[in-house]
């Protein structure tokens, strides 16, 4: 496995989260209408579709340029939540990996970490909210703890993901404190939140995009 992660991975990071995203839209519809107003997955498709677009007319030439055209075409592309949280998402992620062109472990943790402090500072959501909080937190600390370790960057995102997918699982017990889920109090118990799931997802396509 290569020590740093380059443009071409993070091509294939978008490419992949559209495949999964669209593999998986009613599922993320179901949960959505359960407990939310039922179009997270329809407009995580329609966001990721036109990302593909995008990368098809002018690919991006840094890792950074490519989370940056994910987060444009978020904004401007997706409705509801969504938009807006993954948008700030991947712009705070660009933020941190500036121009460089290789993203080795660490660069990949700074990254995780601002995506997620940016969903945090735009949805003012904490973990144990039943929010995508509680799929990102634990994903950075997972990512943190392999970096630190040592682990090769494909190894570090694989963390990332399992620690994300297990924190997707952990909000179904919840009572949800943030977005519309808030409104249903006890009846949000015992649905995972959809958010939570999309992020799992889109973690684990970084981590299949790097071998992992």
């Amino acid at each position: 496995m290569p020590n740093t992660l380059d443009t071409a991975w993070a091509i294939a990071w978008l490419r992949l989260s559209a495949t999964v995203v669209a593999e998986n839209r009613m599922a993320l519809i179901e949960l959505d209408r359960a407990i939310g107003d039922g179009d997270h997955g329809e407009n995580l498709d329609r966001g990721f579709t036109a990302i593909l677009e995008k990368l098809d007319a002018e690919p991006p030439a840094t890792p950074g340029a490519a989370f940056k055209l994910a987060a444009m075409t978020l904004m401007s592309k997706v409705g509801g939540a969504a938009g807006p949280l993954y948008g700030t998402a991947y712009l705070r992620a660009a933020t941190a990996v500036g121009e460089a062109a290789e993203l080795d472990a660490a660069t990949l943790v700074a990254a995780l970490a601002a995506a997620r402090d940016g969903v945090v500072a735009r949805g003012k959501a904490e973990t144990g909210d039943k929010t995508m909080i509680d799929a990102w937190t634990p994903a950075v600390d997972a990512a943190t703890a392999a970096a630190e370790s040592g682990a090769e960057p494909a190894a570090v995102l694989a963390a990332a993901a399992t620690a994300a997918e297990a924190g997707a699982a952990a909000t179904e017990p919840l009572i949800a404190r943030k977005g519309r889920a808030s409104y249903l109090g006890e009846r949000a118990i015992g649905h995972r939140d959809p958010g939570a799931q999309s992020s799992a997802l889109i973690l684990r396509a970084a981590a299949q995009a790097a071998g992992a």
